[in-house]
Order: structure tokens, then C-alpha cells, then sequence
């Protein structure tokens, strides 16, 4: 086998008996038929499935929505590219030669994936033990470490700090409305990304707590978008 997938396999803490799944999970479609998006497919589940074991042991007392917005964090494109960067994926991906060429080896898109399928590999081979325990060693600092509330608060800041990443303007937030007495108000927030033509609302018993609501819907709906062939994409 190559030294490169030897060393791979000593930093996921996980060495294949079949090493065509291996080689398999590193293959872009541009490559060849044998590529890895059916195992990047399967990939994505277990990688969800364990993140939310985990989160489940480690927040004993976060509720449904806390997990669910700390692990859509955890399992993004954005975190799953760094973290095939820090493995050094790029080195080890096979891709056609155009692919390679136009930079796909350090397309954000593409090393999520072959990080997805490598961990769908991994299950394959090993059983979900094995997928759990690469996904362990790849998430398990981080989780272990981390206060729930740095994870899930602030989403105007996650709203602009995603926009500039992607060198588009900062959010707008206006008061559309309010609704009750001066002592029990609810206020109705609307942000907008005008480059985008995006606007989404939100409800809150002050205006922060409106605008981080806005924000968050925003955020969501922004990520949906955000895949091959969207306007964010073209």
C-alpha cells in the first residue's frame, strides 16, 4: 500500500482490511466510475448518528434544539473541511485531471466528502465501532472540551462572520412590527441579506432576542442554498 494511506490510517486510528474501500473513499467522481459518493452518502449518517451519541453523553442536560444546533455545527462543510485539511487529504485524493488542475483538491466541498466517505469506509470495514472510533478521534477534543452555550448563542455573529467568508455584505435588521402592551411586548425582527435578495423573520420579547432569531432562521436557510449549482455557487 502506499505510505501515504499507511500514514492516513495511523492518523484516523483505523487501518483497513479491505484497503479498496480506502481507496474507494479518496476517489472523486471525476476520477472514475469507482468513486466515492455512495460511501460519502453512507458517510453522512453514521457521521451524524455518532455526533449525536456523543453529544447526548457529553450534555447530559442540553435539550433537543441545543444538540441539534451544536451538532450542525459539528458536522458542516466549514468544520469537516478543516478537519480533512489537518489529515491532509488533499495529498492523498484522486482526482481527473481537470478536477486537479482547477484546485479541486482544496475545494471545500470536495474534502467534506471524502471526509464523509472515508468515515462511511470505515463502517463498512470495521463495523460501526470502528466508524465511531474514527469519528471519536476527529470530534472528541473538541466536544469534550467545549461549553454547550459557545456553541449555540450569538448567531447574528455566525450570520456575519459567514456572509464576510464569503465576501458578501453584513445582514440588515429592522423592526417590523410589535404586537402587546409597553410591559409585554413582542417584537418582530426582519433580516435581510439584499446581495441575496433573502429575507427571513423573527419573533422575540425583546429586539435582541428578535434579531437573533432573524439570524438564525437566516443562517438556516443560507445553508440549505449554499450546495453545487445554487446562486451562492454560481
Amino acid at each position: 500500500m502506499d505510505k501515504r494511506f499507511e500514514s492516513l490510517q495511523q492518523r484516523i486510528g483505523h487501518r483497513f482490511a479491505d484497503d479498496r474501500l480506502l481507496t474507494r473513499a479518496l476517489t472523486h467522481r471525476s476520477f472514475g466510475a469507482d468513486h466515492n459518493e455512495r460511501l460519502e452518502f453512507l458517510g453522512d449518517a453514521v457521521l451524524s448518528l455518532t455526533i449525536s451519541g456523543l453529544l447526548y453523553e457529553r450534555f447530559e442536560g442540553s435539550d433537543e434544539g441545543d444538540l441539534t444546533r451544536v451538532r450542525a455545527h459539528l458536522v458542516r462543510e466549514d468544520t469537516l473541511h478543516r478537519l480533512a485539511l489537518q489529515l491532509g487529504l488533499p495529498e492523498v485524493l484522486y482526482l481527473g485531471e481537470g478536477e486537479a488542475r482547477g484546485g479541486g483538491a482544496q475545494r471545500a466541498s470536495i474534502l467534506a466528502d471524502a471526509l464523509e466517505a472515508l468515515i462511511g469506509a470505515a463502517f463498512l470495514d470495521g463495523g460501526f465501532d470502528a466508524a465511531r472510533g474514527v469519528v471519536q478521534g476527529l470530534f472528541g477534543e473538541v466536544i469534550a472540551t467545549t461549553d454547550i452555550a459557545s456553541w449555540t448563542k450569538d448567531a447574528k455573529t455566525e450570520l456575519q462572520e459567514w456572509l464576510q467568508a464569503r465576501r458578501l455584505p453584513v445582514p440588515t435588521y429592522r423592526i417590523s412590527a410589535t404586537r402587546g402592551q409597553a410591559h409585554a411586548q413582542t417584537f418582530e425582527v426582519e433580516c435581510s441579506v439584499p446581495a441575496l435578495s433573502l429575507t427571513e423573520s423573527g419573533e422575540g420579547r425583546s429586539r435582541r432576542v428578535a434579531e437573533q432569531e432573524a439570524a438564525r432562521r437566516m443562517l438556516d436557510a443560507l445553508k440549505l442554498t449554499d450546495k453545487p449549482g445554487s446562486p451562492l455557487q454560481s
